[in-house]
């Protein structure tokens, strides 16, 4: 087992999804069970599905001096960077430590891919793309990296981690590895990912999409609905008197069982919990809240609520926060990050909405219903195709 880590302070942070922008957004959907689904109006032929789409994307302008990098997921990240005072959380922190003495590493699965899409619809008569989509940095999945680095004026070393939908859960990961190792004084984490025509008719040829809203632990669920999000933290060394929530650990585990199933037992997403825990220096009755991964599809689900009724006692509130903005693949760990940063500072404990019946086979964890209380220690799940798990442990700070 791993040994336990010094924790690192969460010293901001944010996250824009389909419920809207910003933590006060979110807080409030999430203790109002108000789902930001929506019947599917992206495209040009739209899937009979639900979506969780955000807002005016198509409106946001990004800086003069960035237009070079316009595209879906880049304006979905500059809309995301601008709430809750990020930008000046990272440049308080860029005058204290440097430029070069920030890292960033951020999480995502299509990156910029919406606009090359587009510009193979534009191809010239000789297959070429039009000139304005010349922009070979754009088209590559280290995009949104650069684009970020380039907006917050930061230098150090950057990431881009692409494992499906645990990417931007393991961007805490490598954040602790890079400070620990003396590599960076402070790192940037996060990740954005958008709705486009390969996510939707790719889960599509899966059979993984449902027709109507998802509903995680259904007993008649019917599969995933898929949304956009972006959300960024800004990390370092434990402050005294700063902060109001930590990163106490980490697990990351690929079992490789399948491409796109994941172990019938949960090997990997239990190793991965150990692991978080290990380096937490908990055991599993001390956790208050757990996010799920709670996708709602059929294998992921039953996977993911056996473990949880396993190893938690039934007091432990467990809920899927995917009914609220859908499921946002490499941008799906932070936003369930940012739901538990939101419960440890608000002692607020989302329910699981859209669920009707939960499914027999499911412990009690599971609840429906929000719920306020105390909550010292909070676990996300992340779990991703080809078996990429990811599990976080965050706390309450000391002086919290």
């Amino acid at each position: 087992m791993p040994s336990r880590i010094s924790p690192l302070q969460i010293s901001a942070y944010t996250a824009t999804s389909a419920v809207g922008v910003g933590k006060e957004a979110h807080a409030d959907a999430l203790a109002h069970s108000r789902s930001g689904l929506r019947a599917n109006d992206f495209g040009e032929a739209p899937l009979p599905t639900w979506i969780g789409r955000v807002d005016g994307l198509e409106d946001v302008r990004l800086p003069e001096s960035a237009a070079f990098w316009d595209c879906r997921n880049n304006r979905l990240a500059w809309l995301g960077l601008q709430a809750d005072g990020f930008l000046e959380a990272v440049a308080a922190a860029r005058q204290k430590y440097g430029a070069t003495r920030i890292a960033l590493v951020l999480g995502t699965s299509t990156a910029s891919i919406g606009e090359t899409e587009l510009a193979y619809t534009q191809l010239d008569a000789d297959g070429n793309f039009p000139p304005d989509q010349r922009r070979a940095a754009v088209h590559t999945p280290h995009s949104l990296a650069m684009f970020v680095q380039q907006v917050l004026g930061i230098d150090g070393p950057s990431e881009t981690i692409s494992t499906a939908c645990s990417s931007s859960a393991k961007v805490f990961a490598s954040a602790e590895r890079l400070i620990r190792l003396g590599l960076a004084d402070a790192a940037v984490v996060g990740g954005a990912d958008t709705l486009c025509g390969s996510v939707l008719f790719g889960f599509n040829s899966l059979e993984l999409v449902s027709t109507e809203p998802c509903r995680p632990f259904d007993a008649d669920r019917k599969g995933i609905s898929l949304g956009e999000a972006a959300g960024f933290a800004l990390v370092e060394r434990v402050q005294a008197g700063d902060g109001a929530a930590l990163l106490l650990g980490y697990g990351e585990a690929s079992d490789a069982h399948h491409m796109s199933t994941p172990h019938p037992e949960g090997l990997g997403a239990e190793r991965a919990l150990d692991d978080a825990l290990a380096r937490a220096g908990l055991s599993a009755d001390a956790i208050d809240y757990i996010n799920m991964h709670g996708t709602a599809s059929q294998k992921n689900d039953e996977v993911e609520g056996a473990l949880v009724a396993r190893r938690f006692p039934a007091r432990t509130h467990a809920s899927s926060t995917k009914g609220f903005m859908g499921h946002t693949l490499g941008a799906a760990g932070i936003v369930e990050a940012v739901v538990c940063l939101l419960a440890i500072e608000r002692g607020l404990m989302p329910g699981t909405v859209n669920t009707r019946t939960l499914d027999e086979g499911f412990g009690p964890q599971i609840k429906l219903e929000p719920a306020k209380g105390e909550v010292r220690y909070a676990l996300s799940n992340s779990f991703g195709f080809g078996g990429n798990n990811c599990a976080l442990v965050f706390g309450k700070a000391v002086n919290a």
